[in-house]
């Protein structure tokens, strides 16, 4: 259950095209909670081009693992799924981007809503330097939340679901940057949670963590997964092997191979997938 709606509205993004907002029923994959169509993208107004021409869909309640070289594209197109591009200068970027039927690059569609409906955990912690109450209530308050009480059971619900309630119930106006930094990543999860989100991308979530805490946030992802459709980027062929149901193999800004797991690492089809995950090019 939502305990919000919104109301604001933002600037709409020059860079966006005049498109049709929504798909037609009859048009729909409803095995996919992403639909993209012929997704390309350039940095440096144009002059770079990262993404070229993808195609593809993200399965509904599954956790996908995007996976292949630094700089193959995997970021890129995952902070596509929630417009932070939009933010950096100078990218250009072109195609369709369907979240259940509606085309997020639409000028309709707002990003503060979008982002409430897609959150973000990325590679580096990012707590602010605030309150841990005040990190998982930041979101719903600046969507309108002002309810003590309510609060109170969103900020309990959120850290129970990533885990952290335990560690932090008696000590909830600590700042939240004074948490280790496993903790502060489930912080993290916490605050993107709070909004009660359809999807949870995560960036490299625990490329910055020991190995302990890595294995806490592999098993809450696992948990999450129970309620959330979550895609992350990895640079650990283990990890994506332990986490996932499906596999999206980029390189050169494409993809070059995708689906379950268990096949993309057993019997890859293309050359580069198997070259890659043998460990002959990175």
């Amino acid at each position: 259950m939502k305990w919000f709606s919104f109301a604001k509205k933002e600037k709409n993004n020059s860079n966006l095209n005049s498109i049709p907002f929504k798909k037609t029923l009859e048009n729909r994959n409803e095995d996919c909670i992403f639909e993209i169509e012929n997704l390309s993208l350039w940095y440096k107004n144009g002059t770079k081009q990262a993404l070229f021409d993808i195609s593809t869909g993200i399965k509904l309640n599954k956790v996908t693992a995007f996976i292949g070289p630094s700089g193959c594209g995997k970021s890129t197109f995952l902070r596509e799924l929630n417009r932070m591009n939009d933010q950096i200068e100078g990218v250009i970027s072109e195609g369709n981007i369907f979240l259940e039927g509606e085309n997020i690059r639409s000028k309709k569609m707002n990003p503060t809503l979008l982002r409430s409906r897609v959150g973000m955990v990325f590679q580096k912690p990012t707590p602010f330097p605030i309150s841990i109450y005040e990190n998982v209530a930041y979101g719903p308050k600046s969507n309108g939340i002002h309810d003590k009480k309510v609060l109170d059971q969103i900020v309990e619900n959120a850290l129970k679901d990533a885990a952290l309630w335990d560690d932090v119930k008696n000590n909830l106006s600590d700042l939240g940057t004074s948490l280790s930094g496993g903790q502060q990543q489930r912080l993290c999860i916490a605050r993107a949670i709070a909004l009660e989100p359809e999807v949870l991308l995560m960036d490299e979530p625990t490329s910055a963590l020991d190995p302990i805490a890595v294995a806490k946030i592999e098993e809450l992802i696992l948990k999450l997964a129970e309620k959330y459709t979550i895609v992350i980027v990895t640079h650990s062929m283990a990890q994506a092997q332990r986490i996932s149901d499906e596999t999206f193999f980029f390189y050169q800004g494409k993809i070059i191979e995708q689906g379950p797991t268990k096949e993309i690492f057993m019997h890859p089809k293309d050359k580069k997938t198997k070259d890659y995950i043998n460990g002959r090019i990175g």
